[in-house]
């Protein structure tokens, strides 16, 4: 239940849009309740085998529906991004655009990326704020993972495990290097922080709101609520996001690639499919609510990192990046695997 009222908009603008899914409730459900804690600590143990990264014992697990999943998440943004809500609302009411209306424009905002979301996402481990006293947890929307192995024709228990190992892989990175957390909080603080929106977005966001145009798509348009405010540090910022993000994401499809080619017959087909659908739930919406979204290369550029470093200098040489934030692989250091290995090796 939110009793928040500047969420309880996003939270209708999301749920509208989230939809359902009619075996959402059926005894498919049930069947995934059952047998996700099992797949996620089998998950668990063998990516702890697989990389050496220690997460102390299995998180807990969360069978969740769509509308669970959008109240989750306005927690966490809603959290994350005050600062810049406050901000754009004070300086649309300086240009004449009432206190009520500035809430409803970064309510609709947030409403209709996690609306969207909330259909797409199949697992999320919960990367809590590090001032939350949330517990160590993976989510899975039953909704959208039926859904998805019905209409791809896929084995259910094949499938499911492949989700639980793609969240379990996730968690090993953040929970087997102690680090990670907190760094990836401050630079996502670095994204939200405060500045001067940009003048010319703003008239043209006041513009947008005295026409009318807020019911279709976001009043933000492609920069995203902090398009507004981007500084070039920001941007800087941004650049380590989507280096580190590149890293996890290429480091985790090597490690589910090498346990699924073991563990799993119809692991390639899988794999393939995640490749299409690869986004962390919480980084793609805070990339997306930037207006600057990191692009399908960059995952893949991921991938070629860690092979490329594993060709070079063996396995064990990929663990170099978990020693500190300055060992992490710059943007132009993921391209370029060799001058990252003279740097920290």
């Amino acid at each position: 239940m939110i009793e928040d009222p500047r969420l309880e908009q996003a939270a209708r603008v999301a749920v509208r849009l989230a939809g359902s899914y009619p075996l959402a409730d059926s005894y498919h459900r049930l069947a995934l309740e059952e047998a996700a804690p099992g797949l996620v600590e089998r998950a668990g143990r063998l990516v702890e085998e697989e990389t050496g990264l220690s997460g102390g014992g299995p998180p807990a697990v969360a069978v969740v529906d769509r509308r669970a999943w959008i109240e989750r998440n306005l927690a966490f943004f809603s959290t994350l991004m005050h600062p810049a809500q406050e901000e754009v609302g004070r300086r649309l009411e300086e240009e004449g655009v009432g206190e009520g209306l500035a809430q409803r424009l970064t309510a609709i905002e947030m409403g209709l990326l996690l609306g969207v979301l909330s259909r797409q996402v199949l697992g999320q481990y919960e990367l809590v704020l590090p001032s939350s006293e949330a517990g160590d947890e993976i989510s899975l929307p039953a909704p959208n993972i039926l859904e998805f192995e019905r209409r791809r024709q896929l084995r259910p228990a094949e499938f499911r495990f492949w989700v639980a190992l793609h969240e379990a892989t996730h968690r090993l990175q953040f929970a087997g290097v102690p680090w990670l957390r907190s760094y990836f909080f401050d630079l996502a603080s670095g994204l939200v922080s405060v500045s001067q929106p940009d003048r010319s977005r703003l008239s043209l966001l006041v513009s947008r709101v005295r026409q009318g145009g807020l019911n279709a798509r976001s009043p933000f348009g492609e920069a995203g609520l902090l398009g507004l405010m981007a500084t070039p540090d920001e941007l800087r910022c941004l650049d380590r996001v989507q280096a580190l993000m590149s890293l996890l994401e290429g480091h985790g499809h090597v490690v589910m690639d090498r346990i699924g080619a073991r563990e799993l017959v119809s692991w390639r087909r899988m794999s393939q499919m995640a490749a299409r659908r690869r986004d962390n739930p919480r980084v793609a919406a805070l990339l997306r609510l930037t207006g600057l979204e990191m692009k399908m290369r960059q995952y893949e550029e991921g991938r070629e990192f860690i092979l490329a470093v594993e060709r070079r200098a063996g396995r064990s040489a990929v663990d170099l990046a978990w020693e500190s934030p300055d060992a992490l692989p710059t943007r132009a250091e993921i391209a370029d695997p060799a001058s990252w290995l003279a740097r920290v090796g």
